[in-house]
């Protein structure tokens, strides 16, 4: 099958996680992503722990063939050249990428690509059907814009922190760097409605995609700004203030997620627990009331979930209509048969050992009826693309081409 963005070339100056995670997904819908990386560190990134190789995962790297796991991971689907853009003919030569290029899409530092020369106004200049994706902690305009950003502190500055964690306790980061993953998709997002508007007008634009803003629009849906006002915690723990019950709860031999969203789901817990007598009491029948008493509520469900074991509390919740889930590991993932089948869980796959069937890698997460997606390659080697692209893309010799890696220029 067709893949959507088949004929649409990025030009990929991202690190780090967010930047790389944008065109991880341009690549997974198609698109030919040409990641650039300086000539002295090309190398430097894809050797660093935790290493993936034929003994699993390790931090000492135990050969040659041993890579970054998040390197093999976030650079699927991609070709990797390196090139100085700080060298006159480096940026040259990057200048004649962009003319055949669609988009670009970087994470530097605000203000460094208008210093090097590269940014948007630049390119353009050059390639007025350009987009250009510029992803930053806070943002290419504000006071905070030059701020330097990591995924804590973007969780810190942008509220999630505060709002994580149990009633009465310090706050606390998500389990997984969520505000790089999020912006990443958030970037995703916006060169595609990018690339659709040029469609209309012929013209690439500037796209400005902030970390911080990527993770409070979605922080924000909840009025987390009344929780003190409302009289209830800021950290909530694992409930949900809207609802009741909703929460883990302990069990047998492990926890569980419990509760109902809807008065029909409540009833399926009452029904669950034996309890189908409150069904029309006055009180327990009222959201607002076990929203108020929400204590109470959990307790009720608690006392129920503690004398059964997680597969079987599961089960009775879910068969009577309630909310109900395990709360899966790493390993439960990995055995998981729903997300294999939906091509969700993948073994990694290496550019020289093959596939790594003991390490697992996510697919790619939006299906379609008529377009594939994926990743039709492993992790590039550091470089391995320069021949075909400065060759074959920009039509130099193999003269000229070891001229240039002597120089240091790529």
């Amino acid at each position: 099958m067709r893949k959507i963005l088949e004929n649409v070339r990025v030009l990929d100056l991202t690190q780090f996680f967010s930047g790389p995670q944008a065109t991880l997904f341009l690549a997974g819908l198609g698109a030919e992503v040409i990641r650039i990386d300086a000539p002295n560190s090309a190398q430097r990134v894809a050797v660093a722990p935790p290493y993936a190789g034929t003994r699993g995962v390790t931090f000492d790297r135990q050969s040659d063939d041993d890579l970054n796991i998040n390197y093999l991971k976030r650079t699927r689907g991609k070709k990797a050249i390196s090139l100085d853009l700080k060298h006159p003919e480096g940026l040259a030569l990057f200048m004649r990428l962009v003319d055949t290029a669609d988009v670009v899409v970087e994470n530097f530092t605000v203000g460094v690509a208008e210093r090097l020369g590269m940014d948007y106004e630049s390119l353009s200049a050059r390639n007025p059907r350009i987009v250009y994706c510029a992803l930053t902690g806070y943002g290419s305009s504000g006071p905070d814009r030059g701020l330097k950003a990591y995924d804590i502190t973007v969780q810190a500055a942008a509220g999630l922190m505060s709002v994580t964690g149990s009633p009465g306790q310090p706050p606390m980061k998500a389990g997984t760097a969520l505000s790089d993953a999020i912006a990443g998709t958030f970037a995703m997002s916006g060169v595609l409605a990018a690339l659709l508007d040029r469609t209309h007008t012929g013209r690439g634009q500037f796209v400005d995609v902030s970390m911080v803003d990527c993770l409070f629009s979605l922080l924000f849906d909840d009025p987390i700004d009344w929780y003190e006002r409302l009289g209830v915690p800021v950290r909530q723990g694992n409930r949900i203030m809207r609802f009741s019950p909703i929460n883990t709860y302990p069990t047998a031999d492990g926890w569980a997620v419990l509760g109902a969203a809807t008065h029909d789901q409540w009833e399926g817990v009452l029904k669950a627990i034996g309890r189908t007598d409150l069904i029309v009491d006055p009180d327990w029948s009222r959201l607002d009331w076990r929203v108020a008493n929400n204590e109470t509520v959990d307790a009720l469900v608690r006392d129920w979930a503690c004398t059964r074991t997680t597969d079987d509390a599961v089960k009775e919740m879910l068969a009577a209509g309630g909310i109900a889930s395990v709360i899966r590991g790493p390993q439960e993932l990995e055995k998981w048969e729903h997300l294999r089948q939906r091509d969700m869980y993948l073994p990694l796959e290496h550019p020289t050992l093959g596939m790594l069937p003991a390490i697992g890698a996510p697919g790619f997460p939006i299906k379609f009826g008529d377009a594939a997606v994926g990743y039709d390659s492993p992790a590039p080697l550091p470089q391995q693309h320069n021949n075909e692209v400065f060759g074959t893309l920009l039509n130099l010799d193999a003269t000229e081409i070891d001229r240039l890696t002597n120089l240091g220029v790529i």
